[in-house]
C-alpha cells in the first residue's frame, strides 16, 4: 500500500511539473536595428513553351496529349474503324455512379478483374485491373462519354471503348481491336 501511495505522489509531482509556466524573461525579442528591404528587380512575363515540344531538338520527356475526339477512333469488329456503329446506336444509357465497383472482364480468350472508383484522376476517374493481359494491364482511369465507357492508360490515352448492352454488361473493343466485355 505504501508503494502505491509513493508512486501516486510521484505521478502527481510529475504532472504538476509539466504544468509550470515558463517565460522568456530577460530575453529581448525586439530587433536592435530595423531590417532593410530587399531590392526588387523588374518583372516580365511571357508564354511558356508547349511541354510536348522539346527545346533541345530531342524528343519530349512528356507523353503525347490524349485526344479529346469522342468519335469512334478505335477499330471495331474485325479491326474496321466504325464497325461498332451498330452497337453505339443500340447502346443503353450509362450512369457513371452505376459503373463503380468490381467487374469481370473478358478480353479475347482471357478474363480478369477491373475495379472502378469515382476518385478523380485527370479528366476521368481512377480505375485498375488485376490479372489482365495486354493493353488492360496499363489501365489507370475511365470516363463516361455519352453512351460509351472509355478506358484509359496511365498516360491518359484511350485503350478501349465499351457500350452498355444489358443491365450489368458492357461490350466493345480495345484500341488494338480485341473484343472486350465487362459483366457483374
Amino acid at each position: 500500500m505504501r508503494i502505491v501511495q509513493v508512486a501516486g505522489g510521484l505521478m502527481m509531482a510529475l504532472a504538476l511539473a509539466g504544468c509550470q509556466r515558463t517565460s522568456m524573461g530577460g530575453v529581448d525579442t525586439q530587433p536592435t536595428a530595423p531590417l532593410q528591404p530587399a531590392p526588387v528587380g523588374t518583372v516580365s512575363s511571357s508564354q511558356l513553351p508547349d511541354p510536348s515540344t522539346s527545346t533541345s531538338g530531342g524528343s519530349s520527356q512528356f507523353p503525347a496529349a490524349p485526344t479529346t475526339d469522342t468519335a469512334m477512333a478505335t477499330p471495331g469488329a474485325g479491326g474496321v474503324p466504325g464497325a461498332d456503329a451498330g452497337a453505339s446506336a443500340a447502346a443503353l444509357d450509362v450512369k457513371k455512379e452505376g459503373m463503380v465497383g468490381n467487374w469481370r472482364v473478358s478480353n479475347g480468350p482471357t478474363s480478369c478483374d477491373m475495379f472502378l472508383t469515382l476518385t478523380n484522376l485527370g479528366s476521368g476517374s481512377r480505375g485498375g485491373t488485376r490479372g489482365c493481359a495486354g493493353e488492360l494491364t496499363q489501365m489507370g482511369s475511365w470516363e463516361v462519354a455519352g453512351k460509351q465507357v472509355v478506358l484509359k492508360n496511365r498516360d491518359g490515352n484511350e485503350i478501349a471503348r465499351l457500350y452498355k448492352t444489358a443491365d450489368s454488361r458492357f461490350d466493345g473493343s480495345t484500341s488494338g481491336g480485341q473484343p472486350i466485355s465487362l459483366s457483374r
